[in-house]
Parts: structure tokens; C-alpha cells; sequence
């Protein structure tokens, strides 16, 4: 939906509004129940999991729990960020709850990054002073991991192309099957060569790949919470294009931040010395910005060029 409606202080004489939101895209109602059957499961398996790498004396089986444990904190909040993306806007939160998917992925990364340090100093002291592992129970719990991973990555593999959230998903449980097999391999070799240095190394090997994922995490989400221009989008290319529009002379004041980690706003003035081109013009704009850039919520002020000037968010120093 577009409008529009005149603009009159001391700044922005007879200036135009444009507001247009479309249709956000967000996880169908179908998948809450791929998200409850794949949390669930893959629960059930870090329990096991754990438990039974503690019991089996390997670092490599606890470090893939933690790993598994990261992947359901991160379905936990593509869920949520789901459930809350879709609560209505109210007087005090005029954007909804749609921030707090960023909020939740830098808290989860926080408490990774922890679980990350008491993992990599067990595997270390193991490194040193290695320990025979039961290595049948291993390659079984393992195995259980690729099965359960593999069939929760399916579920969500036919929303991966339409949905950050659920591609998020997609990945996480994708990753963790080859993961596990990883930890398969492992407790096989040293079947064969009793080498229980292999088992720590393993489990470094994981903390590592979970540290790298995790740390992307981090970044991705403090980028987003410090209203960062969203990964994907060029601030000039859109700049550019704002520029080229019919009648557009110049642009400024030209802001591109995320809502949340699937949807993105713009605003922006342009520069147009003929004045108000139409409501026509405003709907257009916006449906392109949206196919174009994927920016869904888009605000444009129309200014004519007599007045232009009198802006005071003309300067691109001045937010």
C-alpha cells in the first residue's frame, strides 16, 4: 500500500510523502510443524549424544552435541523470529517484534562462543594426555546424528529458495549430517589404529568449524543491529538507480537498514523540479525496490527542486 500526503514546516515545503509496504515473505504455517518435528529430534539427539560421549570417554561425540545444540538454538530462532515477524505492530512498537531475530542470534552467539572455550580446553588436555574411547558406541550415535540431521534438513529443503530462515535451517542441519559423518570416520580409523590422538583432534577440528560459523553469526547480527546496510545490497547501486528514475535530479538522506533478518526498509529524498509525479509513480517505485534490491518497506519524500535546498538533511553527514 502507497500514499502520500503534503509535507509543510519550515524545511520541507510543499513536499511530498511516500510510504509503501508489500507483502512480506515469512515462513508458511506449514513448516511450524518441520521446525517442532526437527527441534524435537534433534533435542532428543544431543541428549543422547552427550551423554553418551561422556560415557564413551570422546571429546569428538561432545563436541558434536555442542555443535548439534548450536544448530537447535538456531532452528529456535528462525522459528521465533517466524512466530514474531507476524505479531501486528502496536503504539509503542510501531515495527512490531521484528528485531528480535537480531537480538537472539547475538545472544546465541554469545553463549556459543563460551560453550566453544570449555570444549577446546578438555580437547587440548585430552591432545596431551590421550584416552582410549569406545569407539563402537561412537560410530552408532554418530550415525543416528546423520540420519536425524539429514531427515530435518529435508523437511526444510523445499522452503530453502523462498526463505532466509528456513535456508538457515536447511543449512544448519545439512552441515551437521556431514559433521557426524566426520565423527564416524574418525572413531573408525581409530578402531583400526588405536591412535587416540585422533579423537581430540577431531574435536578441535569441529570447534573450529563451529567457531567459524558462529563467529559469522556474531558479526552478521552486530551488522544488523548496528542498522548496517543488509548483506546483498549495494547502497550505491541503489543510490544509483533512485537517481535514475524519470524526473529525479538528486538524491540524499538516503537510509537502508534491516527490520529483522529477513525484511529490509528504506527512505529516502529525491530531488524531482516538476514536482509530485503521481501516487502511480510512488506504487511502481516501491515494487521495484522491492523485486529489485528485496527492500519490502520502502518511505520516499518527493522534493521540488525550488525548495530543495531548504532541506536539512541535505548533507550525507547529517542523519
Amino acid at each position: 500500500m502507497a500514499h502520500s500526503h503534503d509535507h509543510h514546516d519550515h524545511s520541507h515545503h510543499g513536499a511530498s510523502h511516500s510510504h509503501a509496504g508489500h507483502g512480506h515473505v515469512h515462513a508458511p504455517a506449514s513448516f511450524g510443524r518441520a521446525f517442532a518435528v526437527g527441534i524435537t529430534l534433534n533435542i532428543a539427539f544431543v541428549v543422547l549424544e552427550a551423554l553418551y560421549g561422556v560415557l564413551a570417554g570422546s571429546m569428538a561425540l561432545v563436541a558434536d552435541a555442542g555443535h548439534n545444540m548450536s544448530d537447535v538454538m538456531g532452528l529456535g530462532i528462525a522459528w521465533s523470529a517466524t512466530v514474531l515477524s507476524a505479531r501486528p505492530p502496536t503504539s509503542r512498537f510501531t515495527y512490531g517484534l521484528k528485531a528480535s531475530s537480531i537480538l537472539a542470534a547475538l545472544g546465541n552467539a554469545s553463549i556459543l562462543m563460551l560453550a566453544l572455550g570449555a570444549i577446546t580446553l578438555e580437547a587440548v588436555q585430552r591432545l596431551f594426555h590421550p584416552t582410549p574411547i569406545a569407539t563402537g558406541p561412537v560410530m552408532v550415535v554418530a550415525a543416528i546424528g546423520i540420519m536425524i540431521n539429514t531427515a530435518t534438513a529435508l523437511m526444510f529443503m523445499g522452503g530453502r529458495h523462498h526463505d532466509i530462515n528456513l535456508r538457515g535451517a536447511f543449512l544448519h542441519m545439512a552441515g551437521d549430517a556431514a559433521v557426524s559423518a566426520g565423527v564416524v570416520l574418525a572413531a573408525l580409523v581409530i578402531t583400526f589404529t588405536h591412535a587416540w590422538w585422533i579423537d581430540p583432534v577431531v574435536s578441535l577440528a569441529i570447534v573450529a568449524l563451529i567457531g567459524w560459523s558462529t563467529w559469522g553469526l556474531a558479526r552478521d547480527a552486530l551488522h544488523m543491529g548496528l542498522l548496517g546496510v543488509p548483506p546483498g545490497i549495494s547502497e550505491q547501486d541503489v543510490r544509483a538507480w533512485l537517481g535514475q528514475q524519470t524526473g529525479v535530479t538528486a538524491v540524499h538522506d538516503l537510509h537502508i537498514w534491516p527490520m529483522s533478518t529477513t525484511e529490509t526498509a528504506l527512505t529516502a529524498h529525491l530531488v524531482i523540479p516538476g514536482g509530485h509525479p503521481g501516487d502511480g509513480f510512488l506504487h511502481t517505485l516501491a515494487d521495484n525496490l522491492d523485486h529489485k534490491f528485496g527492500i519490502c518497506h520502502a518511505t520516499v519524500q518527493i522534493e521540488t527542486e525550488a525548495h530543495a535546498h531548504d532541506c536539512a538533511l541535505i548533507s550525507e553527514s547529517v542523519v
